[in-house]
């Protein structure tokens, strides 16, 4: 009995111990097959991650691997498009306080303002200029009045710009002068200062200068020297002024007569009925278009004021006023530095005889249509401004 005992026991033993291996065996089984199918999946994920950004640590079924090395590629992956968004934003620049036409341009490019220094062929561009001008001289010129001219450029120191604009073609026959080798000459048949001005002295151009003056040839400088007019300038704060001119008998105006014992006069008395109001034109606030002086900022607003079509200038020494304020403080005509004017009609003989006329009637005609017809321009642009201001007004009530 007791060995039928010993025998069942041994047997339900060794039927326990059986099954116990085959349940040990199952979950190795289902511990590989999980790691397999894990490993599977991850293999899955690899390709599709860029090549070169896959650590060998990954390899390594550790979680914290595997999501440290994700987050570093996302990271990565983020930067890349961040750069490739600013590369993609900067082939658009578009900066609306750019000059017109140069939105396009990143603003430490855009160069909006020029000079009319000469510079070398040669050597570093920082080295070409020794020194700069401060101002600027332009004389409207024709080759027979150069012995005046030659006189007057002495009269004006290195410290200006010399321009001549030529109206009978005579460019290279100044060369006789040594100061002319230096100068600008700019050539084109029988054209006035005015339309010279408006096509080369664009504010933008001559921006670097602090005074402008727009000079007629026939001009005598004797008892002028342009340093000494520059000091009283800046000293009685004048944005726009003339010389004095030696007072004679065909002077149409009192205004710019010269004074004896007066540095500077910014007013008169004309003829009764002339003004309107002493402190507007020609009692005040005027100087006539023969000898202009203007500083840089009111240069850039009397540009704008000359018309491309009119080429004389006429009605432009009553307008001058609306550039500056207040006009009867900064417009004046300076006394101590005064000159002659010699009233050559040289560019009236450019003309061409016109219905009976001749060549120098037919541009004194001219002359007085265009101050009608810039009057008439004038008035007509201020009644616009005022009324749409009205029409703005009243919209807003």
């Amino acid at each position: 009995m007791e060995a039928e005992k010993l025998a069942y026991t041994k047997g339900k033993i060794g039927r326990s111990t059986m099954v116990k291996k085959a349940n040990e065996n199952f979950k190795v089984l289902i511990t590989i097959s999980t790691g397999i199918m894990f490993g599977f999946f991850i293999g899955l994920s690899i390709p599709s991650l860029p090549l070169t950004k896959v650590n060998t640590t990954t390899v390594v079924l550790r979680g914290s691997a595997v999501v440290a090395n994700k987050t570093t590629i996302e990271s990565t992956q983020n930067s890349k498009n961040v750069s490739d968004e600013i590369l993609k934003y900067n082939k658009k620049i578009w900066i609306p306080s750019n000059p017109r036409g140069a939105e396009r341009l990143p603003q430490g490019i855009v160069a909006p303002e020029s000079d009319l220094y000469l510079r070398r062929l040669w050597g570093l561009p920082s080295d070409d200029l020794p020194s700069k001008p401060n101002y600027l001289v332009a004389f409207t010129v024709g080759y027979d009045q150069r012995n005046n001219i030659d006189m007057a450029v002495k009269k004006f120191s290195d410290n200006f710009t010399i321009l001549l604009f030529h109206y009978d073609g005579r460019t290279t026959e100044w060369d006789e002068f040594e100061w002319s080798k230096r100068a600008i000459h700019i050539s084109a048949p029988k054209q006035t200062k005015w339309w010279y001005a408006k096509r080369f002295l664009h504010p933008d151009i001559v921006a670097p200068y602090d005074y402008i003056f727009v000079w007629d040839e026939d001009l005598g400088l004797e008892h002028f020297n342009a340093e000494e007019y520059i000091t009283l300038v800046r000293k009685h704060g004048l944005e726009i002024s003339q010389p004095g001119i030696e007072p004679n008998k065909k002077a149409p105006w009192q205004m710019t007569k010269k004074r004896d014992n007066s540095e500077v006069h910014k007013e008169t008395e004309e003829r009764p009925g002339w003004c309107s109001d002493p402190h507007l034109p020609p009692c005040a606030a005027f100087v006539e278009i023969m000898a202009p002086v203007f500083s840089r900022d009111a240069w850039r607003c009397v540009w704008h004021i000359i018309q491309n079509d009119l080429v004389h200038g006429w009605g432009l020494d009553f307008a001058l006023q609306k550039c500056v304020e207040p006009a009867h403080e900064k417009i004046g005509v300076v006394d101590a530095q005064w000159i002659v004017h010699q009233t050559v009609p040289s560019l009236g003989s450019q003309g061409e005889t016109e219905n009976g006329r001749s060549p120098w009637q037919a541009v004194r005609l001219r002359c007085k249509r265009e101050w009608t017809m810039f009057n008439a321009r004038m008035n007509n642009a201020e009644k616009a401004y005022y009324k749409s201001m009205s029409s703005n007004f009243t919209g807003h009530r």
